[in-house]
């Protein structure tokens, strides 16, 4: 009788344990009012004789779901580049830039995830020397994926598919620079790390 009433204590206990654990899930992947950041961070130097230059570049970006599978968010991004040749500048140009953006996750809940991004990016572009500013839209059609590793973090992986852009080069008269491009290379992948709160 104590062997029988032992072994259904037991078995009731894994089974509540086991229902917990499926009631809980793992915590990987994102769901309905989940916030992720991610974001860009670059310092740079090289000095070639005379010639130095120094350049960093910060973009926070961070996204919201709004439902199951649809997340929107935004970055600003802030870069600035130099370089100086025996004392004199040959180049001092900053740029200043807003986007935002629209993703649609398959499967939002696991721990591997592909999603397909539209976005769109608005930069000022000002060149100290010259004394010009350009204004630059980017529209951008890509996708992507997240691979969970724990609970918080993912790995990202993006290819940007389609882009178009358009840049007044200055204004007061300048021709327009319009490009387009279909991202058909495979090798142009970009890898991340987003934080989920």
């Amino acid at each position: 009788m104590k062997k029988v009433l032992l072994s259904a204590i037991a078995v009731f206990s894994l089974t509540f344990a086991n229902a917990q654990e499926e009631e809980k899930g793992t915590g990987m992947g994102f769901g309905k009012g989940d916030l992720f950041m991610s974001g860009a961070l670059s310092i740079g130097s090289q000095k070639t004789g005379d010639v130095k230059a120094n350049g960093f570049e910060i973009e926070p970006k961070i996204g919201y779901f709004v439902s199951e599978n649809i997340a929107i968010g935004g970055k600003i991004g802030y870069a600035s580049m130099k370089a100086e040749n025996a004392g004199v500048d040959t180049n001092d140009m900053s740029a200043l830039s807003l986007g935002a953006f629209g993703r649609y996750y398959f499967t939002p809940a696991s721990q591997f995830s592909l999603f397909g991004e539209l976005g769109v990016d608005y930069s000022t572009i000002d060149d100290n020397l010259a004394d010009v500013q350009q204004k630059e839209l980017g529209l951008g059609l890509g996708l992507g994926l997240n691979y969970f590793v724990s609970d918080n973090w993912s790995i990202e992986a993006t290819w940007a598919g389609l882009g178009y852009t358009s840049n007044d080069n200055g204004g007061n008269g300048a021709e327009k620079t319009n490009s387009f491009g279909l991202g058909g290379d495979l090798r142009a992948i970009s890898f991340g790390v987003n934080y989920k709160f």
